[in-house]
C-alpha cells in the first residue's frame, strides 16, 4: 500500500508539474519555424512569407502582442494569415496592437470561426471524441471591424471563397482560398469561376513572355475535401492553421487530435499533400494562441512560420 501510495504521489506531482509547464511556460514560449519551398519559376528571386495563424487574441495578452510585433524585424515580403485571430469580444484591440507594424506589407487572409464567435467554456477532453461542434451561445465578435482593418488599414486581400493575384519581385502569385471549412462555410463550387475571373482581370495571359504564375491555396481548417480541391485547382503550396498542432502532445509523437479529418502526422509542419496523382506542399501552422479557457500547450509550442519560396531547379529536355 505504501508503494502504491508513493507511486500515485509521484504521478500526481509529475502531472502537476507538466500542467504548470504547459500553462505557465510553454504556451508563452513563442517560436519561429523556418521552411523552404521551391515553387517559383527557376531563377526567381526568393520571397519571404510570414505565416500567422490562430492568435486567439485577448486584449490583456501583451506578451503575445509584443512578440508578434517583433516579427516585423524579419522583413517579410508577404503575410499569409489563416484565421482565428480573435479570442475575446475585445480581442481586436490586441490584434491591432500586434499587427499595425505590418501596414503596407502585402498580405492575404481567410477567416476562422473564432473570428465570428467568442470562445466558450467547455470540457477540453471533448476534443478527443472528434471535431468540435458549432457554438450554441457564443458571443458574436466584430468580424466586420476585423475585415475592414485587414483590408483598409493593412491592405491585405480577403480569400474567403475568393481568388486574387499579386505580382512581387518578378513573380506572379495566384491565390485562392475558403472561409472556415470547420463550420462548412467553404464554397469550393465557387472557386473555379473565381479563379477564371481573377485570371481574366489580371491579364497575365496577354503577356506571353512573362513568368508563369504560381498558385497558392489558403484555408483555415485543412479538411481533406479542401486540400484535394486545391490540388485539383493547381495549387503548388497550401497554407492552413486550425489544428494548434494538437496543442497537447506526447514528445516525439504526432498530434493526438487534429480537430478535423487531416492525418495526425500532418497536423503541423511542412509536408506533401497528394491527390489524384498531383501534389502540393502543405504548411500547417501550430498557431500562436490558445482558447482563454484552455491556456495550455505541451510538446507543441506556439509558432509563427517563415516560409522562403525559392525557384525550382532548371529542367533540361
Amino acid at each position: 500500500m505504501k508503494v502504491a501510495g508513493a507511486a500515485l504521489g509521484v504521478a500526481a506531482a509529475a502531472g502537476a508539474a507538466a500542467f504548470a509547464w504547459g500553462a505557465l511556460v510553454e504556451r508563452n514560449r513563442f517560436t519561429i519555424r523556418y521552411e523552404t519551398a521551391a515553387v517559383l519559376e527557376p531563377g526567381a528571386r526568393p520571397l519571404t512569407v510570414l505565416h500567422l495563424s490562430d492568435l486567439h487574441m485577448a486584449p490583456w495578452q501583451s506578451l503575445k502582442q509584443d512578440w508578434v510585433r517583433s516579427l516585423a524585424l524579419l522583413e517579410p515580403d508577404l503575410i499569409v494569415n489563416t484565421g482565428d485571430n480573435l479570442g475575446h469580444p475585445d480581442g481586436i484591440d490586441g490584434v491591432i496592437n500586434a499587427l499595425d507594424v505590418f501596414a503596407g506589407v502585402p498580405g492575404v487572409f481567410v477567416n476562422g470561426s473564432n473570428d465570428y464567435f467568442g470562445p466558450q467554456l467547455k470540457n477540453p477532453f471533448s476534443y478527443f471524441t472528434g471535431p468540435s461542434s458549432k457554438p450554441s451561445r457564443a458571443a458574436n465578435l466584430d468580424i466586420d471591424r476585423l475585415e475592414a482593418y485587414f483590408e483598409n488599414q493593412l491592405g491585405w486581400l480577403s480569400l474567403n471563397n475568393k481568388a486574387r493575384a499579386i505580382e512581387m519581385r518578378g513573380s506572379r502569385l495566384e491565390f485562392f482560398g475558403t472561409n472556415d471549412a470547420h463550420r462548412g462555410w467553404d464554397r469550393l463550387d465557387q472557386l473555379p469561376g473565381a479563379i477564371e475571373e481573377m485570371r481574366e482581370n489580371v491579364g497575365w495571359q496577354d503577356e506571353p513572355n512573362g513568368p508563369e504564375s504560381v498558385s497558392l491555396g489558403v484555408t483555415h481548417a485543412p479538411y481533406r475535401r479542401v486540400l484535394d480541391s486545391f490540388v485539383n485547382y493547381g495549387a503548388e503550396m497550401i497554407f492552413a492553421g486550425h489544428t494548434h498542432g494538437g496543442q497537447v502532445c506526447i514528445p516525439g509523437q504526432p498530434a493526438l487530435v487534429t480537430n478535423c479529418d487531416i492525418p495526425r502526422e500532418q497536423a503541423k509542419g511542412l509536408s506533401i499533400w497528394q491527390h489524384a496523382r498531383k501534389a502540393a506542399y502543405l504548411n500547417v501552422s501550430a498557431g500562436i494562441g490558445t482558447s482563454i479557457y484552455a491556456p495550455v500547450r505541451f510538446a507543441c509550442p506556439p509558432e509563427a512560420v517563415v516560409v522562403t519560396l525559392t525557384g525550382r531547379d532548371f529542367s533540361y529536355s
